[in-house]
């Protein structure tokens, strides 16, 4: 691969780095709020239901269904032009909150809405899969 950008892979900042940096160690984390206990994501230094700032990291199950799916035939952004066909989704979190992400080792035919999924990690980013249970 060329040394051009890379779409794919975060850029860290000073509050997003314990996130990016649990995921280079294969750990997602969600954020949730002390006062109202819901949690949310993407991560955020204050809870988007009731706006408290009592809000703390957490370790997600890793868990997640499937909530809805597209896939991407073009992208000409680095690297995901090799990667087509893939499969951008929307998956529910055990915990609560919906994420957007990719499913991998998975074709498209065998996708279902509410399929249990786990997260994989792909360079340091979260994406997820068939569950293995």
């Amino acid at each position: 691969m060329s040394g051009g950008p890379r779409y794919d892979l975060p850029e860290p900042d000073g509050f997003t780095r314990v996130y990016w940096d649990a995921a280079a160690d294969g750990r997602l984390l969600i954020r949730r709020c002390g006062a109202c206990g819901r949690a949310h994501h993407y991560p955020r230094e204050f809870c988007p239901h009731c706006w408290s700032e009592d809000v703390a990291w957490q370790e997600a199950s890793g868990r997640a269904t499937l909530y809805t799916w597209s896939v991407v035939h073009r992208n000409d952004l680095p690297p995901f032009g090799q990667r087509t066909p893939y499969v951008a989704a929307v998956v529910d979190l055990a915990e609560g909150p919906r994420m957007m992400t990719e499913v991998v080792e998975c074709g498209p035919d065998g996708l279902r809405a509410g399929a249990e999924l786990e997260v994989a990690f792909r360079d340091g980013v979260p994406v997820f899969r068939p569950g293995r249970r």
